[in-house]
């Protein structure tokens, strides 16, 4: 059923945003807010995104709270901005993408944001401030269209959990729009998810049932 397929979806990403969350949210220590150079290395312009994301959050009251609304906001405002969320969308809806009419695509890429937001909002109130983590030495070609930059999370009592960012160098400079935690890339596992649901209820079933568990 929808409810059981989408209620697994949650929980999965739930734990690749975690790993996101506590990536950015941990990698360093509050300051001003800086300059986002989208052009710079992929490692730099990650951390700056980073570094703004956390200080916003420990500006905000509410958000410390673990308020997930304030969160959202802050999401939007402070991270959104440098995810592609077309392509994101376009990739997890795989062949079934171009099946959908521009206004489904529109629609589906609209929902599929809702739910990377709430679930994202939701693992950032889950930060503490023993989190800790390590950038890996870059080693792809910074003049390459298409990056990875890897990471290390961890928490006292808790093995290091990988977390690794994919970054497309668009007209714009860079943007992020896949991440892989612990080995489980999260546009694949969406992929299937999004297939299934497709499959049963077509791209308007899909859109619905993502809309529902964000609260649209």
């Amino acid at each position: 059923m929808i409810s059981d397929h989408m209620t697994a979806l949650t929980r999965f990403s739930r734990l690749l945003l975690l790993g996101l969350a506590l990536s950015l949210g941990a990698l360093t220590m509050v300051h001003a807010e800086q300059s986002v150079d989208a052009n710079a290395t992929p490692d730099v312009f990650l951390e700056a995104v980073a570094n703004n994301m956390l200080g916003a959050v420990k500006a905000s009251p509410q958000a410390l709270k673990g308020e997930a609304d304030a969160i959202a906001d802050l999401v939007r405002q402070y991270a959104l901005p440098y995810v592609d969320m077309n392509k994101t969308t376009r990739l997890a809806a795989g062949r079934h993408w171009r099946q959908a009419s521009q206004a489904q695509q529109d629609a589906l890429t609209q929902a599929f944001t809702g739910t990377l937001i709430r679930t994202y909002s939701g693992a950032f109130t889950r930060v503490t401030v023993d989190t800790r983590i390590t950038l890996q030495p870059f080693r792809g070609d910074p003049n390459a269209d298409d990056a990875v930059v890897r990471t290390a999370v961890s928490q006292p009592n808790s093995a290091p959990i990988g977390v690794d960012y994919r970054l497309e160098k668009t007209p714009n400079g860079w943007k992020v729009y896949d991440l892989n935690v612990e080995g489980i890339w999260l546009i694949q596992n969406y992929r299937n998810q999004f297939s299934q649901e497709i499959s049963r209820n077509g791209i308007d079933g899909l859109i619905k049932a993502l809309n529902s568990k964000s609260g649209q």
